[in-house]
């Protein structure tokens, strides 16, 4: 049994895991470091007494289980669970595949989900314990040529959003973290995937957006080795914030949403206030004119 504090990371043997397991393992934690492939893991972390790395791929729940298990006759216990793994699948909604849709869906909110499945009963034994789920700035707006990135990450955050209240009252904590535009391996070959061009009425546009994307690979202004320090300073605090939005990018981006929300709010605000069911003693009012119906 360790009396360390035990961090279990998926995605760890490339970009932002490795840099929270590289945080984790500096601040004296116990890294359970995972990935697809613990060769890569290895390579990237290197060893430490302090490090179990073992073979996850989130999408499988078996996987996913073997991984808790192995953990918990290690170290004894889960302390903070961080779902990084994700990819990214970019293009037009009508030319991506609906094969494509189903691997981004599956990887980025489902793959989290089986492991925070296998990870909670582990807490809730313990009464204890911290899920950070990455989600990212889409997870709060939608953009184009973002479709099933979008789609996954608004999931993400409706999930922890929903998880919150069913697990507080067990001692154990979430924590949504939206960062904007951070370097890591995201928009690389081997993370980002792009839908097949098919349709002209696209055409111009497409070759816009892909040429943008590729060029922002290794140019992002977020330094992944301050958000992993970040991850930390939320996940030591008594009271963690549900959500953390990364990067003053991000907070424009939830800024710009909020506002937008507002005006929406404000410009339908009185037809969106007479939708109730009248009773006999209500006075319904025409949502065309304002005029008094009864």
């Amino acid at each position: 049994m360790s009396e360390q504090i035990v961090w279990f990371i998926t995605g760890a043997g490339r970009g932002m895991g490795v840099e929270i397991a590289k945080a984790a393992l500096a601040a004296g934690n116990a890294v359970v470091a995972t990935g697809r492939n613990p060769d890569t893991v290895r390579r990237a972390l290197g060893d430490s007494d302090d490090l179990l790395v073992v073979k996850l791929d989130i999408t499988s729940p078996q996987d996913a289980e073997a991984a808790v298990k192995a953990t918990v006759e290690r170290y004894g216990r889960i302390d903070v669970l961080v779902n990084n793994a994700a990819n990214f699948y970019a293009g037009y909604f009508e030319e991506l595949a609906p094969e494509q849709m189903e691997r981004q869906v599956t990887t980025s909110l489902m793959g989290p989900m089986n492991v925070t499945r296998a990870v909670l009963p582990v807490m809730r034994e313990q009464r204890s314990g911290h899920v950070i789920s990455i989600s990212s700035s889409a997870g709060l707006a939608g953009f184009e040529y973002g479709t099933a990135y979008a789609a996954s990450k608004f999931g993400v955050d409706g999930w922890m959003e929903s998880l919150a209240p069913e697990v507080e009252p067990l001692g154990i904590h979430t924590t949504i973290v939206n960062p904007g535009f951070f370097r890591t391996e995201l928009l690389t070959k081997e993370s980002t995937n792009y839908a097949t061009p098919s349709i002209a009425d696209y055409a111009e546009r497409n070759t816009a957006q892909h040429e943008f994307w590729e060029s922002q690979n290794g140019q992002q202004l977020g330094d992944p080795t301050k958000l992993a320090q970040a991850l930390l300073t939320i996940a030591d605090e008594e009271q963690p914030p549900r959500r953390f939005i990364a990067g003053a990018d991000a907070i424009a981006t939830a800024e710009q949403q909020i506002a937008t929300l507002q005006e929406e709010i404000d410009a339908y605000r009185e037809l969106s206030s007479s939708l109730a069911v009248a009773s006999p003693e209500d006075h319904v009012i025409d949502p065309r004119n304002g005029a008094q119906l009864s």
